[in-house]
């Protein structure tokens, strides 16, 4: 599989997690397992958009293995416009899995609705404008 192809495919899984990421984004009130949902899907929308990115970079040249060094090597191209936000997340979602009490959820959710989502966004609408311009050559 090339490698223009495998961010494409990536960025098909993608599409799907974000799109449930913001469907609990743009809920108001939640239960305990509502909450606990967003979180997972914060999580693996987080995991499938760094990789995405990596496989982006890739399709662009540039090899990275590690989450952190994919972060920076897109802050430094300007596809990720807040790289410490990124470096956050990336730092958090493991504290996140491991948070059950329900003042500390009620943080975190707060922390992905008012802080990350728009990052996430930001990069997706950015890969999405990609994908529509290759698909357009």
């Amino acid at each position: 599989m090339n490698k223009t192809t495998r961010w494409k495919q990536r960025f098909d899984n993608l599409k799907k997690s974000f799109t449930f990421l913001k469907k609990s984004i743009d809920k108001k009130n939640y239960n305990e397992l509502e909450m606990s949902g967003l979180i997972k899907a914060f999580e693996l929308t987080f995991e499938l958009s760094w990789k995405t990115l990596k496989d982006y970079l890739e399709a662009q040249g540039i090899e990275e293995k590690f989450p952190r060094s994919v972060i920076k090597s897109a802050f430094s191209a300007q596809i990720i416009t807040d790289g410490h936000i990124w470096i956050e997340m990336l730092d958090k979602r493991n504290e996140f899995s491991h948070t059950y009490d329900e003042e500390s959820v009620k943080k975190i959710v707060k922390m992905i609705k008012t802080k990350y989502f728009s990052s996430i966004e930001q990069l997706y609408d950015y890969l999405q404008s990609k994908y529509q311009e290759e698909i357009n050559e």
